[in-house]
């Protein structure tokens, strides 16, 4: 008993301290600290990682999206605001390694896609402005090695190719790309092109029924080649096969208060990870097994802090740590717009 009350006094102590820390010194440690997790298993497989990033000041816009490249131990995450570098660039455990913001106008949605013998990061771009409306590929180092769509221009084009605010994407192994263009704008469409940029398969056209959507935010592919794209409008995860683009199912059970903004997979393929935003929440799903999508199954949720908002995420392949990137659309949280939270998988879990 004694040592129960030992602990309960340090705990108090030590949220006194956050408090103070946060009232008078600014410091978003606080904001990070405030979250619940509620799982059903004995096990909660994720913590909270409060001392990532090493030096959170090179966080000066609004971060919108995270790519992990984990054969490199690299974090490129993207953010918007005026005259501020548009990418920062980390390694996994927080440390700063370089910035650059060459011909990126309005990021939306970033991936990284490696290989041993080229280093490549694809962004898209929704701004207004000359770089708009397309989805670029760089190196690490920021240099531009491929535009894809019609740069300044939306449009609906498929020859030549045209987006309207293409929301993300996913390149395989096989660098075969699936995009996902339409967030917010003139198209809602899922588009397979092959590692030419040649088309292979669309869905197209807005609606509620297979294979139609409503704002296509977020997308992903699964070791058994089924690719998941977040119909957020929709309230549902729609799933696909990713040679033929069959329409093999849907998820809708789980997003009754709101559609989600982001889908990745843990490494082991056990789970799916999605964010709600304005929920300010990430739902941990068991993953199908081959041959059936059947109903969304939730294992865990993590809520975040009021009104951080998260956007986009993604998943380090090696140690299986979700790094978040949100919003924060409450104005108490503007003037601390930074990449808030990583999430980390304890030793042996992934």
């Amino acid at each position: 008993m004694a040592r129960f009350w030992v602990c309960l006094a340090g705990a108090g102590f030590f949220l006194t301290l956050l408090v103070l820390h946060s009232r008078f010194c600014g410091s978003p440690v606080l904001r990070k600290f405030v979250f619940q997790i509620s799982w059903r298993t004995k096990e909660i497989p994720y913590r909270l990682d409060v001392g990532w990033p090493k030096h959170s000041e090179y966080f000066t816009g609004t971060t919108f999206c995270v790519a992990i490249d984990s054969l490199s131990g690299l974090v490129y995450i993207a953010q918007r605001g005026d005259n501020i570098p548009k990418v920062l660039v980390f390694t996994e455990d927080g440390y700063f390694l370089r910035s650059w913001n060459y011909t990126v106008d309005t990021p939306h949605g970033i991936f990284a896609a490696s290989t041993l013998h080229e280093q490549s990061v694809w962004i898209t771009d929704v701004g207004s402005g000359s770089y708009g409306h397309t989805i670029k590929k760089y190196n690490s180092f920021g240099d531009l090695v491929q535009v894809l769509g019609t740069p300044g221009k939306k449009g609906t084009g498929l020859n030549p190719l045209q987006f309207d605010n293409p929301a993300e994407l996913y390149v395989d192994d096989t660098g075969d790309i699936y995009i996902v263009d339409g967030d917010g704008g003139l198209n809602n469409r899922l588009i397979k092109l092959s590692q030419d940029f040649m088309m292979l398969w669309l869905h197209g056209e807005r609606g509620t029924g297979p294979a139609k959507f409503n704002i296509p935010h977020s997308v992903t592919v699964d070791s058994s080649g089924r690719v998941w794209v977040a119909d957020r409008g929709n309230k549902r995860i729609q799933v696909f096969d990713k040679d033929t683009g069959e329409w093999l199912g849907a998820w809708n059970n789980c997003f009754t208060e709101e559609g989600p903004s982001s889908v990745r997979f843990t490494p082991d393929g056990k789970y799916v990870i999605v964010a709600q935003l304005d929920l300010s929440r990430l739902l941990l799903a068991a993953a199908p097994p081959v041959g059936s999508i059947g109903n969304c199954s939730v294992i865990g949720t993590i809520q975040l802090a009021d009104q951080v908002l998260p956007h986009l995420l993604d998943v380090s392949g090696k140690t299986g740590a979700i790094y978040v990137a949100e919003i924060g659309a409450n104005g108490s949280y503007k003037t601390e717009s930074f990449f808030s939270c990583l999430w980390e998988t304890r030793e042996g879990e992934h």
